[in-house]
């Protein structure tokens, strides 16, 4: 056994593609991960979340319930998913909530897109195919695809033209 190895926590439930590198130090229970995808150390990956395909999550991540990233995703180090948009630690009556007390709102990372070092997804948004979240930002709307957005909360600061756009104006 390696040392990578020694100290993985990952589920029997977890549905690992080929190829799978998982570094020290992680948390995974009832996700999937795609076929070629890196998942770097200090990394936890909840039930419910997939990420796809040829994937990268960098050091320090959180993928929560509720979490879908799909193929060629590249996740920065400590970047944060939110999957609840109304935390509480107990019910108005003081008994501490369960799963049952609140709603899962999903996240979708649409593929080919970045998120920068440090940043925090709200719950409930989409960050189109191709974009780029600079590095520290909170999303809190969605980011359309080819988007370059950035701050708190995240900002457009630039349209990319796509690689399709790029391939079709060239013929």
């Amino acid at each position: 056994m390696s040392a990578d190895q020694l100290y993985q926590r990952i589920a029997p439930d977890v549905k690992l593609g080929q190829r799978v590198k998982i570094f020290a130090f992680t948390n995974l229970y009832g996700c999937e991960i795609g076929d070629d995808s890196k998942i770097g150390t200090f990394v936890e990956i909840q039930k419910g979340a997939r990420v796809g395909a040829r994937c990268k999550i960098s050091s320090h991540t959180f993928i929560c319930e509720g979490v879908t990233l799909a193929d060629e995703v590249f996740v920065g180090h400590s970047v944060t998913f939110i999957n609840d948009r109304l935390p509480r630690a107990t019910n108005q009556d003081g008994s501490l909530q369960t799963e049952v007390d609140w709603k899962c709102d999903t996240t979708t990372v649409k593929q080919g897109a970045s998120i920068g070092s440090g940043a925090t997804i709200l719950c409930g948004v989409t960050i189109g195919e191709r974009a780029i979240v600079g590095a520290g930002s909170v999303v809190t709307k969605d980011v359309p695809a080819d988007a370059v957005v950035a701050g708190n909360p995240a900002r457009l600061l630039k349209t990319k033209p796509s690689a399709a756009k790029s391939a079709s104006a060239a013929t």
